[in-house]
């Protein structure tokens, strides 16, 4: 029988996150016998100033690592995104062994509406300088527009997710941005016996009551690595490193490890101002990365895009004609939604002046960034969206413990013939508009013309797919409109979300026209 010594912080998230790791490694080698103890670091200990002014990288995972090297423990175990990159490259006995969900989600006091339709300013609490450059941005268009404007003010908050939750809850702040992944992990846990008793409530009951609105990748890019779960030993410690090598997940060491590489190019420390994310779409995985470098200039990139095409190529993109595809009617009749969820899959669903009245009444998901904003212009308070990447890519997100939505809880609202196709997939969904082909010649000749079509929905290539050459290559954002091709027979070149598309043609194509 072997024994393990783990030392992780002593917050209740650090060793719900030792223990993780603990069950990893009794499952690869039982009748190990491993040991928890937790330890405060320096970042948990300098709570009085803001973790931008403390001195280094690595203040929440330096002493742990030491006390690897003294043996005063086996296995420390960190946030990934708590370690600096050059600690991370620095050797190789590390195990990557779980991720969450990589967002984060601002969790609001129930009275935010009172105080957005007064005008009053909504004080949020957060200690990170890339939180504050893209949140605050974003709840300005976010929050139901109730008034004129919305105020947002940043103060600063610290502590462990319990003790943020705490300080919401007590009024200091209307609001504060938590990762979705240490909630989930705590909601997730069925007891938390094994954790320190502590007087105060638990997670579940101080998120009871509050308003939740999960913040969007692209517009609020996660911190590298946010949500994965790391252990480390000396490796001098050859027992250690065998048991790392045996719980390791080579994927997930894989995408950190990219995240890590990508981020210490834009700058390093708890100043950074920038994201990087992993996004995944139909089995393909981008590497995405925005905000503002260390020098204060700003940038967004992708990896994995496809490949560029020839330059004598002729692409042409729906993008460039949008408006110029369809004509619409509303329908007089309000849909009839029972279900509790709504998802709005276009914004033009909200050009029905009655609408409204049956979404103030349910909880709402929108489609992107585009419709969650319209949908904050008629007052509507939006929990989160699917990023642009399709409506299935949100599922496992809206079963996570931090919403427990389930598939038959939901409503999805689209056009007439894309709710069609969505309840023959099984899902309940309504219409309230049609679609009819505007049979503009000029699309017509240069969709004839084109070696290359992007199109930005299903519907595009369904009234004006025929009028491609044969031998024509398709390109389209990830999503239903990739899913409706492929059940066509067709093998799209697939992009993320139209956004990053048209970033790879800025890139690649110096001229946007069509030849």
């Amino acid at each position: 029988m072997k024994n393990l010594r783990i030392i992780c912080r002593a917050s209740r998230l650090s060793l719900l996150q030792a223990e993780l790791v603990k069950q990893r490694i009794e499952s690869v080698e039982p009748g190990v016998v491993v040991e928890i103890n937790g330890r405060s670091s320096r970042g948990d200990r300098e709570l009085a100033v803001s973790l931008s002014s403390l001195d280094g990288t690595d203040f929440f995972t330096e002493e742990l690592f030491q006390a690897l090297q003294k043996n005063e423990a086996d296995i420390a175990v960190h946030s990934l995104k708590d370690m600096s990159a050059p600690h991370f490259f620095s050797h190789p006995a590390f195990a990557v062994i779980d991720r969450e969900d990589v967002r984060d989600v601002a969790v609001f006091n129930p009275d935010v509406t009172e105080k957005l339709q007064t005008g009053k300013t909504i004080v949020v609490g957060t200690c990170s300088p890339r939180r504050e450059e893209m949140a605050a941005v974003f709840l300005k268009k976010a929050l139901p527009q109730l008034h004129d404007t919305v105020r947002i003010e940043i103060r600063p908050i610290r502590g462990n997710v319990e003790s943020r939750l705490e300080q919401l809850h007590e009024g200091k702040y209307d609001a504060t941005i938590l990762a979705t992944a240490g909630l989930n992990r705590f909601l997730r846990s069925e007891t938390e016996a094994h954790l320190p008793i502590t007087s105060g409530p638990s997670v579940r009951e101080l998120l009871k009551n509050k308003l939740l609105m999960l913040l969007p990748l692209f517009e609020c890019v996660p911190a590298p690595c946010q949500g994965a779960i790391v252990a480390e030993a000396d490796p001098s410690n050859p027992e250690a490193v065998r048991f790392l090598q045996l719980i390791n997940d080579q994927q997930l060491y894989a995408e950190t490890v990219a995240e890590k590489k990508r981020a210490y190019q834009y700058g390093t420390g708890c100043l950074q101002k920038f994201g990087v994310a992993t996004i995944y779409s139909h089995q393909q995985s981008y590497l995405y990365a925005a905000g503002e470098d260390s020098k204060g200039k700003r940038f967004t990139e992708w990896a994995n895009l496809p490949a560029a095409i020839d330059q004598q190529s002729i692409l042409f993109s729906s993008t460039d004609c949008m408006k110029d595809f369809f004509s619409y009617e509303w329908k007089q009749d309000i849909p009839r939604i029972e279900q509790s969820i709504v998802f709005v899959a276009n914004y033009k669903s909200l050009l029905q002046e009655t609408i409204k009245l049956v979404l103030t009444q349910k909880q709402v998901w929108a489609s992107g960034t585009k419709t969650w904003f319209e949908l904050a212009k008629l007052g509507i308070w939006v929990q989160g969206s699917a990023d642009a990447l399709g409506f299935e890519t949100l599922l496992p997100v809206l079963q996570l413990p931090l919403f427990e939505i389930q598939t038959n809880d939901i409503c999805i609202l689209s056009h007439e013939k894309a709710a069609d196709r969505w309840r023959k997939k099984g899902y309940h969904a309504v219409s309230n508009y049609r679609l009819y082909p505007s049979n503009d010649v000029w699309i017509q000749r240069q969709i004839a013309a084109a070696t290359h079509l992007f199109w930005s929905s299903f519907a595009q290539y369904e009234s004006y797919g025929h009028f491609a050459a044969t031998d024509a290559v398709h390109l389209c954002a990830g999503g239903e409109t990739a899913v409706q091709l492929m059940s066509r027979g067709i093998q799209p070149v697939i992009f993320p979300t139209i956004k990053s598309f048209e970033h790879w043609r800025k890139l690649n194509i110096p001229s946007h026209s069509v030849a």
